[in-house]
């Protein structure tokens, strides 16, 4: 077995056991006190108290999944039924209840209403271990007071922590908004996004957690 074969192996190895000790987790966000509380003005200037929790799919309440669908379709429905790929409530509807998932909420303190959500996992992806996240939705009204922006953070701070390789998300290539985001936070095209010739409606972006 030459050196570079059995560097490689070995990093296969220590990628399964991170990925392992991550899924293995109730709660990946529990050692991270910083971002279970998020707080910021409403637009009538009054604080806004928030709490998150992280959960598995199989303990999260039927109705957040729910209104976690309800709040995809307003927000980036439009997108989807614009480009090639169209809305598909089912498949949505499914993709929000895979055994694998993970829920990040933010939750109203003062009225326990959910406002914002991520779904994500922790997966090998072309050969690298990373943290997916296949959504990020918040609700329009809290939207431009840093709280999806923090979300993220709290994934890459996960990611970081059971060292992942990358963070990887894909957005729509007509959701302006999304990918101006996304860029601020520092992600990037990712290698693995379709390119140009598949005219894909969707591009993969990352952001490196080494």
């Amino acid at each position: 077995m030459s050196v570079t074969e059995t560097v490689t192996r070995n990093q296969a190895t220590t990628q399964q056991k991170c990925l392992q000790v991550a899924n293995q987790q109730s709660d990946p966000l529990a050692n991270f006190p910083e971002y279970l509380s998020y707080k910021c003005k409403r637009e009538d200037g009054t604080e806004l108290q928030l709490a998150l929790k992280c959960k598995r799919k199989a303990e999260t309440d039927p109705k957040v999944i729910k209104w976690a669908f309800k709040l995809a379709e307003r927000n980036v429905g439009p997108q989807y039924r614009a480009c090639s790929l169209g809305w598909q409530p089912k498949i949505k509807q499914a993709d929000l209840n895979k055994a694998w998932a993970r829920y990040l909420v933010a939750t109203e303190v003062a009225t326990k209403k959910p406002i914002a959500y991520t779904m994500f996992r922790f997966d090998l992806d072309y050969g690298r271990s990373v943290l997916y996240c296949y959504e990020l939705q918040v609700e329009s009204e809290y939207q431009r007071k840093g709280l999806g922006a923090f979300m993220m953070k709290a994934l890459e701070r996960m990611a970081q922590h059971f060292s992942m390789e990358r963070v990887v998300l894909t957005v729509l290539k007509n959701n302006e908004d999304g990918m101006r985001f996304y860029h601020r936070l520092g992600y990037e095209v990712d290698e693995m996004s379709p390119g140009k010739e598949e005219n894909a409606a969707y591009e993969i972006m990352s952001k490196s957690m080494m």
